[in-house]
C-alpha cells in the first residue's frame, strides 16, 4: 500500500535521478500524481528494462510513467506476471507494448492477478475471440476483477433467460458472445437485476419474443436500467406522444431508447426536435430520432437545408441512423438535387 499523505515529506532523490535519465518529464508526474515522487521505494529502471525487453524505446518508456506513475511503484515480479498474463491474448511482444503504450494503466493495475486470469480464462472458454477480450482488459478492466464465478452467474442467467424467452440453443452461443462484444459492462451487473429488468418488461405486455428483440437492439443496456427509470421513461413518453398502452409498446420496440434514456435527456431531445419545426406528429411516426443528440440533429437538418430539403415538410428517415448511414442518405439527395431533367422524347439539337 501506498501512502498519498504528502505533508511534511520530501520527494525520493534516488527516484528524481533515475526518472531524469530516462528523459521523463518530472512536472507532468509532480502534476498527475506527485505523491509516487515521495514513496520510499521505487523501481524506475527494473519497470524501464521490463518495459524495453518488450521493444519499447526510450519516448515510450517515459510516456508510459508520465502517464501513469504509479508503474514504478510495483515490482518487477509483479509486472511480469502481469506482462505473461496479458500474453494469454496477445499476439506478441509488438501487440502488447503497443497496448501498454494506449493504456498503462489497464495494465499496471496487478492487485487482482488471480481474478484477471481466471476471467480470461473463462471468457476464451465461452468461444470469445483474443482481439475481443485484448479490448476488454484495456477498455473495461474491471469487468475481470470480479471473482470468475460472479461473472460466471451473470452469464449463466443470460443464457437461462434467452432459452425461456423462445431462443434457441443453437444460437444462444451467438447471441451471448454478440452481446458481450458490444457490452462487455453487463458482467457488472447483478443476476438479480437482471432478472428484474425481463420481469418488468413482460408485466409491461412485450412477448417473450418482443423482449427478445429489445435485448438485442439495446446491446446489453437494458441490464443496466431498473424498473423505477424505466416504467417513468415510458409514463413521460405516453402522454407526450397520447397513446395507449398497445401504440407505446410498438414505439418502444421502434425506439427502445425511450427505455433507455432518463425523462430529463427525452425532454431536452423532444425540446431540440420542437425548436426545429418538427412536430410531435413527425416524432411519433419515427421515433428512432430520439436516439441523437440535439446537436447531431441541428447538424443534419442544417446540411439537408442547404440542398433545399425541407425536413419540416416529409418524415423524418433521412435524419436517422449513424453518421455513416446520414452520409449514404445525405449523397443519395444531393445527387437526385444535381441530375439534369431529361427528356427522353425532346428533339436532340445537333449542330451541322
Amino acid at each position: 500500500s501506498y501512502t498519498t499523505d504528502t505533508k511534511s515529506r520530501e520527494e525520493n532523490k534516488k527516484t528524481l535521478e533515475n526518472l531524469y535519465s530516462l528523459s521523463v518529464d518530472i512536472t507532468k508526474i509532480r502534476r498527475l500524481k506527485e505523491w509516487v515522487l515521495l514513496q520510499d521505494v521505487a523501481y524506475v529502471k527494473e519497470i524501464a528494462g521490463i518495459l524495453q525487453e518488450m521493444g519499447a524505446d526510450e519516448t515510450t518508456v517515459a510516456s508510459v510513467i508520465e502517464r501513469c506513475p504509479e508503474a514504478i511503484l510495483h515490482t518487477p515480479a509483479e509486472v511480469n506476471s502481469q506482462k505473461a498474463l496479458w500474453q494469454l491474448v496477445c499476439k506478441n511482444e509488438k501487440q502488447l507494448i503497443k497496448l501498454i503504450q494506449q493504456f498503462p494503466e489497464s495494465f499496471f493495475t496487478t492487485e487482482y492477478q488471480q481474478n484477471q486470469k481466471a476471467n480470461i480464462l473463462f471468457l476464451q472458454d465461452l468461444g470469445l475471440k483474443n482481439n475481443i477480450i485484448t479490448r476488454f482488459l484495456t477498455s473495461a478492466p474491471n469487468i475481470f476483477y470480479n471473482p470468475v464465478e460472479k461473472n460466471k452467474k451473470v452469464i449463466e442467467t443470460l443464457q437461462r433467460n434467452y432459452l425461456n424467452l423462445g431462443g434457441s440453443e443453437a444460437n444462444m452461443k451467438i447471441w451471448i458472445l454478440k452481446l458481450l462484444s458490444q457490452n462487455p459492462f453487463i458482467l457488472l451487473n447483478t443476476s438479480t437485476a437482471i432478472q428484474d429488468n425481463l420481469e418488468f418488461l413482460q408485466k409491461n405486455g412485450f412477448t417473450d419474443q418482443e423482449v427478445l428483440q429489445l435485448l438485442s437492439k439495446l446491446k446489453g443496456f437494458i441490464f443496466q436500467l431498473n424498473s423505477t427509470t424505466m416504467q417513468k421513461s415510458m409514463h413521460f413518453s405516453k402522454n407526450i406522444f397520447e397513446c395507449s398502452d398497445r401504440e407505446l409498446k410498438q414505439l418502444v420496440l421502434k425506439c427502445p431508447a425511450i427505455l433507455y434514456y432518463s425523462v430529463l435527456v427525452l425532454e431536452e431531445r423532444l425540446e431540440g426536435l420542437l425548436k426545429e419545426g418538427i412536430s410531435i406528429a413527425q416524432i411519433r411516426e419515427t421515433p428512432q430520432v430520439l436516439e441523437l443528440t440535439t446537436q447531431i440533429i441541428q447538424y443534419r437538418i442544417k446540411k439537408l437545408s442547404a440542398l433545399g430539403y425541407d425536413i419540416k415538410s416529409g418524415n423524418l428517415e433521412s435524419l436517422n441512423g449513424t453518421k455513416k448511414d446520414f452520409e449514404v442518405t445525405y449523397g443519395k439527395i444531393q445527387s437526385k438535387e444535381e441530375r439534369p431533367i431529361f427528356n427522353p422524347v425532346a428533339p436532340l439539337h445537333i449542330e451541322d
